[in-house]
Parts: C-alpha cells; sequence; structure tokens
C-alpha cells in the first residue's frame, strides 16, 4: 500500500461518518451509564455501542443497491444470530463484524480495510484508555462475569466490618450477618499482580477469618 492508497483511504466520505457514529455511540453509552443503566457499563457493551452502528454502515453501503447481495447477507447474518450460541452481545457483533469484512472485501476492499482497521482500534483503544483513567483512580466500565473475562477474584470472611475493604473500588459483594460475625467479601481485580498485591496487604489483618483467591474465573 502506497501513499496514494493511503490517502484515498483517508479521504474516503465514510471516514467522517465513522467519527460520527463512533461518537454517537459512545454519547449513548454514557446516557445511559449517567442515569443508572448499570448493564451498559461493561467493557462489552462499550465496544459493541463503538462497533454496531458502524458495521452497518459499512452493510448498507455494500448491500443498498443490490438486492441479491442484501438477500444474502439477511440470510448469512441469521445464521449467525440463530445458530451459533453466543455468549454475549460483544461475541455476536464480531460475528458481525467478521461477516461483513468477508461480504464487503468481494465489493470494496477500502471499506473492508476502514472496517477491520476500525475493530482492532476501538479493542485496543478501550484498553488503553482505561489504563489512562485507572492511573487517575477512576473506569470506564465496570465487572461483568456474563462478559466473558478470566477475572481473578478474592472472598474473604472476617468477624467484623472491614471499612478498607467496603470502600474499596474492586468490591463487587458482601454478606454481613451481625448475628453470627460473620461478615463476607468479594473483590475482583483486572490482573494477577493487582490480586496478590491486595492479599498480601490484607492476610495479616486480624479480623479476616480466612479468604479464597480464585484465578480461573
Amino acid at each position: 500500500m502506497n501513499l496514494v492508497d493511503i490517502i484515498s483511504i483517508v479521504n474516503h466520505p465514510h471516514v467522517v461518518k465513522i467519527f460520527f457514529l463512533t461518537f454517537s455511540g459512545l454519547l449513548i453509552r454514557q446516557s445511559l451509564v449517567i442515569v443508572g443503566q448499570r448493564w451498559a457499563n461493561t467493557y462489552h457493551h462499550l465496544a459493541t455501542y463503538l462497533l454496531l452502528p458502524n458495521i452497518a454502515l459499512i452493510i448498507t453501503s455494500i448491500i443498498k443497491d443490490d438486492i441479491a447481495l442484501s438477500l444474502g447477507m439477511i440470510g448469512a447474518l441469521s445464521i449467525v444470530r440463530f445458530r451459533n450460541p453466543v455468549k454475549s452481545p460483544f461475541e455476536l457483533v464480531l460475528f458481525f463484524a467478521l461477516m461483513t469484512l468477508g461480504i464487503v472485501s468481494s465489493v470494496s476492499l477500502t471499506l473492508s480495510f476502514l472496517l477491520s482497521a476500525l475493530v482492532i482500534v476501538i479493542i485496543f483503544g478501550i484498553k488503553i484508555s482505561d489504563v489512562i483513567v485507572k492511573k487517575f483512580g477512576g473506569s470506564i466500565f465496570q465487572f461483568s462475569f456474563g462478559d466473558g473475562n478470566l477475572l481473578y477474584t478474592i472472598e474473604i470472611n472476617a468477624s467484623e466490618a472491614i471499612s478498607d475493604i467496603e470502600k474499596n473500588k474492586s468490591l463487587i459483594h458482601f454478606y454481613i450477618d451481625k448475628k453470627n460475625n460473620n461478615y463476607s467479601y468479594r473483590l475482583v481485580f483486572k490482573n494477577k499482580n493487582d490480586l496478590i498485591n491486595f492479599e498480601n496487604k490484607i492476610r495479616e489483618d486480624k479480623r479476616v477469618i480466612n479468604l479464597k483467591a480464585d484465578m480461573q474465573s
């Protein structure tokens, strides 16, 4: 690919539309999170809201003037949706993206390249953005066991409440039984080192009765 090809891709009319749709999807997702719809505040939903509008754009751009291709596209996507078990909306979106890449490439390599680049940029962009935001004590998405990610969890049973754990942003579940002095906490971490560092800090606390770490969730 030479410089002329790169310039033609950058100047492609769909580039502006892709930026607009990506930004619009992000705004819609953030609006849901702001009003308290926590189901939308996961990695997979974030990536889905960024990718799906653009995939639809590419699909309609290719099939709008070709009835035969339109019917073939509907059939192909129906097979992906109804005959293949999916674990999350994001997994389904990626199936659509891969199917679309194959179909679009037979008509327009430029659009196929744009879609492929967009998927890769969003996947790595979310990860990089999360690392940056995390350094400032924030997070751009919450954990979800339904997302199919490898998570690192630790369960702690204590004889009394531990405020430091209750304030920890990694806390996803807790159980309090004052009658039997049983306080149970579950925390989840993104990587093994974070879990081990937390475990080293908490294990010497005399209020901790026992703890259990799981690195295969």
